[in-house]
């Protein structure tokens, strides 16, 4: 089974350079500029019509401007096809052709050296190599992209596809907040937190929760800058949370570590977290391997549920109805695993026109709940370490189902979790 990580959260993984905000441009300006060589015209009418912007979408034409552009240099423009390719939603996905132009474009263009270690990272149209992948990163992170330096420094920080090193992934978080990246502002709060240095840990996360608009709870399909940005806010109001004693009918945290995930990689990754909660040391690419599904490729939960027998796991697979009698079942056990400090994995579903195909599943953790808030608290591989979010109860009612899980779901809609069973 192929399970598609939601573009929401990867954003979370991946970053296209280019999108338009503000007013709609002059169409027929710009087409005239275009037309007459102009790669920046060019490269903006191709946003035009990717994005709907002052004219209706037109995928083709996207493209058409986007290769006009790129054939005459514009590394800007090479970075918007390969993001279209390696997405699959202007065009049909190829992450080989988005790798070679990522690859041409690195040199020159920061947006495309994340990409490209990303490629690297998530065995996106080329074999993984870590290395080179921190390699990329920290070139564009050294040209002013801040999400670049995140991701490396969360790789480094759990030692994900290369040894841990705490003083790299330090001074990497300090240069995403540095760079006023939202997710470098929470990882570098997180490492201060850990750290006994607690007012420079809110000072980042007030800092990283004032870039962009937030809420008394975020959004499980936002885009990536706004769940950083949530993420501050969420995290300044877990302060008192996290160094409390649970209190079991009020409110529950289980502390996880936090792996970040590498492209389609969430249901190995969160399972990986919660195996290193129960004590092991693998990463979420060790686990992945122990699936016969290739790296880069979603993983069915039979299969997941295997590797964990395989590295000495006990894990139980329950499912409840999607109903309302369901969610009402589903989240009293889930309160009794947190109140007996037990985080569960859990799978959503995410529907909308903006999910190839209609649709997306992502694979995180429930680590604790506020019962007088009615809120929940995710352990989410594809945002910012340390990956806690908080969830409305009724958002957790809406995303908290899957019918493509993996086999065992036989494509019938369910809320399914895994539980630690008993030996």
């Amino acid at each position: 089974m192929m399970k598609l990580t939601p573009i929401t959260t990867a954003a979370i993984l991946m970053t296209a350079l280019h999108s338009l905000a503000g007013p709609a441009p002059d169409l027929k300006a710009l087409t005239e500029r275009a037309g007459s060589g102009d790669t920046a015209a060019q490269l903006e009418l191709a946003c035009c019509y990717r994005d709907g912007k002052g004219t209706p979408k037109d995928d083709a034409e996207a493209m058409k401007w986007a290769h006009r552009a790129a054939d005459r240099g514009n590394v800007d423009a090479m970075d918007f096809i390969g993001f279209a390719y390696l997405r699959g939603a202007v065009v049909e996905r190829s992450p080989e052709i988005a790798f070679g132009y990522f690859k041409a474009a690195a040199g020159q263009s920061a947006a495309a050296a994340f990409n490209l270690g990303q490629c690297y990272y998530g065995a996106q149209g080329t074999g993984q190599d870590c290395p080179k992948a921190l390699e990329s990163w920290k070139q564009a992170a050294a040209s002013g992209h801040g999400r670049a330096a995140s991701c490396a420094a969360m790789a480094f920080l759990s030692g994900e596809g290369v040894p841990p090193d705490p003083v790299q992934a330090r001074q990497l978080a300090e240069r995403a907040a540095e760079l006023n990246d939202p997710s470098g502002l929470v990882v570098l709060g997180e490492m201060q937190f850990q750290a006994g240095e607690l007012e420079a840990a809110k000072a980042n996360w007030s800092k990283a929760s004032q870039l962009l608009p937030t809420g008394p709870t975020g959004h499980p399909a936002q885009p990536s800058a706004s769940a950083s940005a949530q993420q501050g806010a969420d995290l300044l109001k877990l302060i008192s949370v996290r160094q409390r004693k649970s209190e079991p009918g009020k409110f529950a945290f289980v502390q996880m570590p936090h792996i970040h995930q590498g492209y389609n990689n969430c249901g190995s990754t969160a399972c990986a977290t919660f195996a290193r909660f129960q004590g092991h040391t693998l990463g979420g690419w060790d686990f992945k391997k122990l699936c016969p599904s290739p790296l880069g490729t979603g993983t069915d939960w039979g299969d997941l549920l295997d590797a964990a027998g395989k590295i000495g796991q006990h894990w139980k697979l329950l499912t409840f109805t999607p109903d309302d009698e369901g969610f009402a079942q589903a989240t009293a056990r889930l309160k009794s695993e947190l109140d007996g400090g037990r985080p569960v994995v859990v799978d959503f579903k995410y529907i909308g026109p903006q999910y190839p195909g209609g649709s997306a599943g992502h694979t995180l953790n429930v680590c604790g709940y506020l019962a007088e808030e009615n809120l929940y608290i995710l352990c989410n591989p594809a945002v910012a370490s340390p990956g806690l979010q908080l969830i409305t109860a009724a958002d957790l009612k809406d995303f908290w189902r899957s019918d493509h899980y993996g086999a065992l779901s036989k494509g019938v809609l369910s809320r399914p979790a895994f539980v630690i069973a008993a030996p």
